[in-house]
């Protein structure tokens, strides 16, 4: 994952996160580098769905900004692979301290 900070134009480094499964159990959570990435997880996923949590209202808050979204949560759902072989995933958030967009990346 990667998160990008659309009000200063660059990387969000220090943004928790947490990846669960769609029962809420917790499978890895980790913070976002100089670059605002983080690597989470096992190299493969099942097919399911998952869940990053971001602590967004903390990044800003350690920046003196208010915040509107305290977290944003992604939920998302992975399919078989017809292969069978591991996958990257890739989910960016783009963050402001009002809003918030993501995508499926490659």
């Amino acid at each position: 994952m990667h998160v990008l900070d659309a009000a200063t134009g660059r990387p969000a480094s220090g943004v928790a996160v947490v990846l669960t499964d769609e029962g809420g159990a917790e499978i890895a959570r980790g913070e976002t580098d100089a670059d605002g990435r983080a690597g989470l997880g096992p190299a493969r996923l099942a097919a399911g769905t998952y869940e990053l949590a971001f602590a967004t209202g903390a990044y800003f808050a350690a920046r003196g900004v208010a915040a509107f979204h305290p977290r944003v949560r992604v939920t998302f759902a992975l399919a078989d692979e017809a292969d069978g072989s591991p996958r990257h995933h890739h989910v960016p958030l783009l963050l402001s301290p009002f809003s918030y967009t993501t995508y499926r990346g490659s």
